[in-house]
């Protein structure tokens, strides 16, 4: 835990940070309208007498108040999907559309990526990409689950995902990082937290970051996102591809967040930066989470 007081300056009311990070993380979970309406789910959760609270800031996310709700039924039959509350914004921020070419560069275990097919009805085409073999059986699992029909999955390392024949409409980089933000749970991620390794980290995912926005279209979204507070792994990532790509502002009404930072370890950063989100767990009772919308340039081709 004393690794977050490098934050201490960073995040407002850092004592209530610090509180919260020993609290259970509430269970939360994304209703799946490819099999069922919202609706009718909620009717099955008052007939079970299943206590849920809607999410203030989407409509297709509860909170569960209940040990162990991967075990309902309506998750085994992929009527909702188990998942953290801030994992639900990356895909609302890219806002995929129905018939669009979508790529999911970092796709495992594939909650994102079934979201966004989701959201595009099954219409189109999703590439969710997974390097890892091992990784592959959640991200199919998941998709056959929910009845996702429109995902090919791919192993391709994403620093090196081709970029020819075609250019995406919109990509997806849920980075690998140093998953500070979920250390709520389960203590223990935060003792494995470090400058070399962020730093590390950054280096990938800068990589990765320059290569999505390779493949994107021009005037097309790019979406990064980390589950960690560090600078390194977020804004200086951001910061390395603004020669490629403009950033838009995030806003979700509902959904408290506060700007990126501009100013870390005594050195300025670019202003522009401020238009990034970092979600905090003290101020929407969750995880943490840091995102950004990338719009590519037009002369990048």
């Amino acid at each position: 835990m004393e690794w977050l007081e490098r934050y201490r300056d960073l995040i407002p009311d850092f004592d209530g940070f610090r509180a919260v990070q020993s609290q259970a993380l509430p269970s939360s979970c994304r209703i799946n309208t490819l099999k069922i309406e919202r609706c009718a789910l909620l009717d099955r959760f008052a007939e079970n007498g299943i206590d849920y609270q809607s999410f203030n800031w989407y409509p297709l996310g509860l909170k569960l108040d209940m040990e162990s709700p991967g075990k309902l039924v309506e998750n085994l039959s992929g009527f909702i999907h188990i998942q953290e509350e801030l994992s639900m914004v990356p895909p609302l921020v890219l806002d995929p559309q129905p018939g669009e070419l979508v790529l999911d560069l970092c796709a495992s275990p594939g909650s994102k990526t079934c979201q966004i097919s989701q959201m595009m009805k099954n219409l189109g085409r999703v590439i969710a990409n997974e390097p890892s073999l091992a990784r592959i059986a959640p991200l199919r699992s998941n998709c056959e689950r929910l009845g996702v029909m429109n995902v090919a999955i791919t192993r391709y390392d994403g620093r090196r995902f081709p970029s020819r024949p075609v250019q995406f409409d919109r990509v997806l980089v849920d980075a690998p990082c140093s998953s500070e933000g979920r250390e709520r749970r389960g203590p223990g991620v935060l003792c494995k937290s470090s400058s070399k390794r962020s730093m590390d980290l950054h280096r990938l995912q800068a990589d990765l970051l320059r290569n999505a926005i390779r493949l994107t279209k021009p005037g097309g979204i790019v979406v990064y996102s980390t589950c960690t507070y560090a600078p390194e792994e977020n804004e200086l990532v951001i910061e390395s591809v603004l020669d490629m790509a403009r950033l838009e502002r995030i806003s979700i009404p509902g959904l408290l967040a506060c700007p990126g930072i501009t100013e870390w370890g005594g050195i300025n950063l670019n202003h522009e930066l401020e238009k990034t989100a970092r979600y905090y767990p003290h101020l929407n009772d969750t995880g943490g989470f840091f995102v950004a919308k990338l719009i590519k340039n037009q002369e990048h081709i």
